[in-house]
């Protein structure tokens, strides 16, 4: 396994996690795939989606693989009128990161990020590694203080 800058941070800080690495489908990205491939309820697999905030400029949401994020939601969180999605050819420029393996942790800035509520449910959710194939299985509080996060309802019901 090779230690990823997310790890890495994370290691830093002293926070405890581990990892699960999988096979990478150049065909199926879809984070479904992912839960299916590890075996685990698809509601603990978190995927990390970019958007930009009207007034609030970019902002991060994690929400379950399967989830359907609330655009009107996710702008109330960062106090904004309006978020949309960026377009997937800005997402490495602005995180680091690529489709795939965009990780919460260790962007290029600490955005204003936000956690689906549902995290809670969980004493453990994943979160990519910051690469494809690799997840971080990490307790979601520590995640979120880790990150300076908000646990908030972001989806769509």
């Amino acid at each position: 396994m090779v230690k990823t800058n997310a790890m890495r941070m994370l290691d830093k800080a002293g926070i405890s996690y581990s990892t699960k690495e999988y096979e990478v489908d150049e065909n199926d990205l879809s984070g479904s795939h992912v839960a299916d491939l590890m075996g685990v309820d698809h509601g603990s697999i978190f995927k990390t989606l970019v958007l930009k905030g009207e007034k609030t400029g970019y902002l991060v949401c994690c929400i379950p693989v399967d989830g359907e994020l609330d655009l009107k939601k996710v702008a109330k969180a960062a106090g904004d009128k309006k978020a949309e999605m960026i377009p997937m050819k800005d997402l490495q420029g602005i995180t680091g990161y690529i489709r795939g393996g965009c990780s919460p942790v260790g962007m290029k800035k600490l955005f204003p990020t936000f956690i689906d509520e549902s995290a809670l449910k969980y004493p453990q959710i994943a979160v990519s590694g910051g690469v494809r194939g690799q997840q971080i299985i990490i307790d979601p509080q520590s995640l979120v203080d880790f990150i300076r996060g908000k646990f908030v309802n972001l989806m769509h019901i």
